[in-house]
């Protein structure tokens, strides 16, 4: 066996640092292959495509006009108050919000406040986004920001004054507005618990599950037990476990099924806006999730009201 030369020696020597160079290089390339390629979605965001879903962004804040752009903000949503008109949440910097930090976002959907500090009003869910955890709004905003920005403008609520005065809401929310983290029932298992969040904080089922008060507040004495005066004047029903005016007699797998395709127990299906909310959010989470708010459903007290339509 020959001895080996100077230079072949001094190659051997440095063969494990140019092995562990490429392994590196090779690493890093394969990340931004991740990266750059089509159709590859990274864990962040499909959380935040996820949140996004189950916050219901996309049904608020996208027109129904047919070509409209998903997130660009514009539809309608009447009241008895006046028109009011979604904004524009893509990241656009002039009209969207591209130029908004983390906390700007988590203070306007958490506690209503925009960044040039005006308050916003209950129209947008709010009241409920504040039990939604940091994490789950941060998730959100990391979604919207990877969309592409729409330069579409946002449109003036077509309220009048007084109601348009935005010091006003500084009244209404010492009234009615509890910030704060959400807090399961107490002695909740796990699966109610998360369930009630999803519910309450994500969801916010109550925002149109629940009564009104004559200045838009919601009646806590009839959690989720639907209203005749809904959004779009629909007829919005009692989701409590009463067995003759709610969904008592739906079983867990009925409530389940029907968050994934609208299919009610009798095989009627569901028509107007729960229709979007089940295409664009419910039937998009995990039926685990879906399992969850169904458990929380059935564990709220039952309340008795009868949801019909008014008498002309």
């Amino acid at each position: 066996m020959q001895p080996l030369s100077f230079g072949q020696k001094l190659r051997n020597a440095f063969d494990p640092i140019h092995s562990v160079a490429h392994l590196s290089t090779l690493g890093l390339v394969v990340i931004l292959l991740l990266l750059l390629t089509p159709g590859v979605v990274t864990a962040s965001e499909e959380a935040g495509s996820y949140a996004t879903a189950a916050g219901g962004c996309y049904g608020c804040h996208t027109n129904t006009t047919p070509g409209s752009t998903p997130f660009a903000g514009g539809r309608e949503l009447k009241t008895p108050f006046g028109s009011f008109y979604s904004p524009n949440i893509t990241p656009d910097i002039e009209n969207g919000i591209g130029s908004w930090t983390d906390e700007q976002f988590v203070k306007a959907l958490k506690e209503g406040v925009g960044p040039e500090g005006h308050l916003y009003f209950p129209v947008f869910p709010y009241t409920s986004y504040t039990k939604m955890t940091d994490e789950d709004a941060l998730a959100i905003k990391s979604y919207l920001f990877s969309l592409p920005p729409s330069p579409e403008k946002n449109k003036d609520h077509g309220i009048g004054a007084p109601l348009s005065w935005r010091w006003l809401q500084w009244g209404w929310r010492l009234l009615f507005f509890d910030d704060g983290p959400y807090v399961p029932p107490q002695g909740a298992s796990a699966e109610v618990a998360r369930g009630g969040y999803l519910v309450d904080a994500m969801t916010h089922c109550g925002e149109c599950h629940t009564p009104r008060n004559f200045v838009g507040a919601v009646d806590s004495s009839l959690y989720l037990a639907g209203t005749s005066n809904g959004g779009e004047g629909e007829l919005v029903p009692n989701i409590t476990p009463d067995m003759t005016t709610g969904i008592g007699d739906w079983s867990r797998g009925d409530l389940i099924s029907f968050m994934k395709n609208g299919l009610k127990p009798d095989f009627d299906d569901v028509q107007g806006s729960m229709m979007e909310v089940i295409d664009h959010g419910t039937s998009k989470l995990t039926d685990e999730d879906l399992g969850a708010i169904a458990d929380y459903l059935k564990s709220i007290p039952p309340i008795i009201n009868r949801v019909t339509r008014a008498k002309p």
